[in-house]
Order: structure tokens, then sequence, then C-alpha cells
């Protein structure tokens, strides 16, 4: 029974985030990918015109999933605090719930391929940084913040933490879990003062 027209391109997207989850982290190659699927590579080419474009359908599958949850959160929650808070559990959760697109994010994967996918990720952390500022600017004006703290550096610092934890998270072995001492770390995270 032939597979309807999108349902393969989504098949052969989830494999290769699959293989992505494999510790070793070896290279993806088409024809690993084919043989996994049972097909030849002419027909993952007849769905990608490259192995970039799989990458890219990955690159798409996480901004929409992170961003559609960060505008929810933004939405549903009036405390600058607790969005940034939120949204920073949320990529750490995503991380832990989704090991091979961790390897995408921190660019693991994405060696000796195509420069524009490293962009990509990197345009995509610049929008988590900037949706942070926004949070905790708000933050500052609501009082949940000294209004000196430079919501900048801020950001710039959650960031910067949750790229660690994801790298910590495939580095080893996707055994040390993104979320592990969540709450300790946020609360040293976490500076009102100023």
């Amino acid at each position: 029974m032939a597979a309807k027209p999108g349902e393969r391109k989504l098949q052969i997207l989830q494999t290769v985030a699959q293989m992505l989850e494999q510790p070793k982290g070896e290279k993806i190659t088409t024809a690993a990918l084919a043989a996994r699927l049972d097909i030849s590579e002419a027909a993952l080419y007849r769905h990608f015109a490259s192995k970039a474009q799989m990458f890219e359908g990955l690159i798409e599958f996480i901004e929409q999933t992170v961003f559609g949850l960060i505008n929810k959160i933004t939405q549903e929650e009036k405390s600058g605090v607790k969005q940034a808070e939120e949204i920073v559990s949320m990529l750490l959760s995503f991380a832990q719930k989704n090991r091979g697109m961790t390897r995408v994010l921190i660019g693991d994967a994405l060696v000796n391929e195509n420069e524009r996918l490293q962009q990509r990720i990197n345009q995509l952390l610049d929008r988590i940084e900037a949706t942070l500022k926004q949070s905790l600017r708000m933050a500052a004006t609501q009082g949940e913040m000294g209004a000196a703290v430079d919501v900048g550096a801020h950001a710039n610092v959650l960031v910067c933490y949750v790229i660690g934890r994801w790298l910590l998270f495939a580095k080893s072995g996707f055994a040390r879990e993104p979320m592990a001492q969540w709450p300790a770390q946020w609360a040293i995270l976490l500076e009102r003062k100023n």
C-alpha cells in the first residue's frame, strides 16, 4: 500500500531524528538512512533534494514547536519572571524529550553540513534570547526585578545556560538530563536585585 504524499516525508524526518538519538553520534549518510527505511537512496531524493533539506525539515519542526510553546507561555503568563522561567524550563524539557533534536540544536548534527543550517539555529537562538529579554524587561517594569538589572545580559546568561545544559546532555550520551537540578539552578539564575 503506497504512503500518502506527506507520510513518507514525515517518516524520513522521524528516522533521521531517531538516528540522531544514538549516543555515539555517527554521521548520518543517505545510504544509512535509506537502509534503515528499506528504500533506495533515489527514493529519498524524490522527497528531499539534499540531506541539507532533511535537516531543514527538522529545524522547521523545532522552530514551530518551540515558538508555538513560547507564544502560548507569553500569552497565558502575565508575570515576566514566570514567563522567563517557563520558557527556559520548556527549552530544557524539549531537549530531554527530543534527543535527536538536541544534537541539531547544539550544531553537533550539522557539522560538515551546509553552513546555512547552523545559521538557522543561530537565528533561532537569537529569537529565543530576544523573547527572554522582553520577558525580563516586563519583569523589571512589574517590579519583579530591580530596575537597574541589565536584561540583555541576563537574557544572554539564560540562553548560555540552556545551550550548556543541551550540550552536557548530548555529550554525556544523553545521561545527564537537562531538567536535573532545574529548580535549584533557576533560583541561582534568577537575580532580582540591583
